[in-house]
């Protein structure tokens, strides 16, 4: 039995990790950790994912549950996130963090604290959108430098970062496949007179709506014709399943940073 802690339990994701992690025979919710503003603070954890009474209770302190802790499951915030990645190393537990948002000094900090315990770091742990980024370098390849690359990522009104992980990250695949960096190719949405796109930029656009779980689009413009590439997810419910999936591997894994395409072999 794998003993799960879980933070940002009262969010999103978080809830349905809880029940998730609940319903699993393999894996034993011990903590579910939230910001201690939050009114649920003190309630059943199973209650607030509405699944029931689990006898988990919400608390803040993250450090007082983890030591009875095999892994944490991480979905907050970045600055939250990397709190837990502090923790986690300090105290040797392996950790899954599928929370997004990180600056570039973040990500070398969780990579350098990785040292310590085993880090599985994802910016989307679909089965699905990691098969995508595979596909993606393929295409990048065979359709060659005469084809426009536009990624679009829509996702509900109340996701706090934009563009997404998933998306910076599908960018970054298309400017490493092309021989360029990100920063000097990336255009982040247009407005008013912009000129001509030039033939090296990956345009990065953004939707925030309703309760768009998740869609990427990348569109390749060609010589006459039009390929796109798309992944929509239907539920939340497929990334609590592979940060479930990511959290039995990593727990088996030396200390280091790791990804889904290490866990799934793609890479």
């Amino acid at each position: 039995m794998i003993r799960v802690m879980v933070t940002g339990a009262t969010g999103r994701m978080g809830r349905r990790v809880v029940d998730l992690v609940h319903a699993d025979a393999a894996l034993e919710l011990i903590g579910a950790v939230t910001h201690a503003a939050h009114p649920a603070l003190g309630r059943d954890a199973g209650e607030v994912a509405g699944i029931g009474p689990i006898g988990v209770v919400l608390e803040h302190d993250c450090a007082r549950i983890l030591p009875q802790a095999d892994v944490l499951i991480d979905f907050s915030v970045a600055s939250a996130a990397l709190a837990s990645v502090r923790l986690a190393a300090a105290q040797k537990k392996a950790i899954v963090v599928g929370t997004t948002g990180f600056t570039a000094s973040q990500r070398e900090e969780i990579s350098r604290l990785s040292q310590s315990m085993p880090c599985f770091l994802a910016p989307n742990m679909s089965v699905g959108v990691n098969v995508m980024f595979q596909v993606l370098r393929q295409l990048v390849t065979l359709l060659g430098p005469d084809y426009d690359i536009e990624i679009v990522e829509a996702h509900h009104r109340t996701k706090v970062d934009a563009p997404s992980g998933t998306a910076l990250r599908m960018a970054a695949i298309v400017a490493e496949t092309q021989g360029h960096t990100l920063d000097d190719v990336a255009v982040y949405g247009r407005r008013g007179l912009i000129g001509r796109r030039s033939d090296a930029e990956i345009g990065i656009q953004v939707i925030r709506a309703g309760e768009i779980v998740g869609e990427h689009t990348v569109l390749f413009g060609g010589p006459g014709e039009r390929l796109e590439l798309v992944h929509r997810s239907q539920s939340r419910d497929t990334f609590a399943s592979g940060a479930l999936r990511a959290a039995k591997w990593v727990v088996q894994q030396p200390c280091g940073l790791y990804s889904m395409e290490d866990l799934l072999r793609l890479a």
